[in-house]
C-alpha cells in the first residue's frame, strides 16, 4: 500500500483511469464482436448499420490512448473487407 500522499493520489488516479480504459476496451470489443456476428449470420444490412458504431468506438479508443492507431485502422479494414466479401 502507498505511504506518501503523492503515492496515495497516484493510486486513486490509476484506479479511476483503469475504469475508463476498461469501458473503452469493452466498448470497442463488443462493437466488433456484434458486427462479426451479424456478418457471419449473413445479416448484411444490419451489419452495415452497425459499421458506424464500430468505427466510432475504435476512434474513441484510439483518441483515449487505449489502443494504437494502427490497430484501429487494421480492425476497421478487416471489418469493411469482411462486409464486402459477403455482399
Amino acid at each position: 500500500m502507498p505511504i506518501t500522499r503523492s503515492a496515495k493520489k497516484a493510486l486513486r488516479q490509476s484506479k479511476s483511469r483503469r475504469v475508463g480504459n476498461l469501458k473503452r476496451i469493452n466498448g470497442y470489443k463488443n462493437a466488433v464482436k456484434q458486427f462479426n456476428k451479424l456478418v457471419a449470420a449473413n445479416q448484411i444490412k444490419e451489419a452495415a448499420a452497425t459499421l458506424d458504431k464500430v468505427y466510432q468506438s475504435l476512434d474513441k479508443a484510439t483518441k483515449a490512448g487505449v489502443i494504437k492507431a494502427n490497430k484501429a485502422a487494421r480492425l476497421k479494414s478487416h471489418a469493411i473487407l469482411s462486409l464486402a466479401k459477403k455482399k
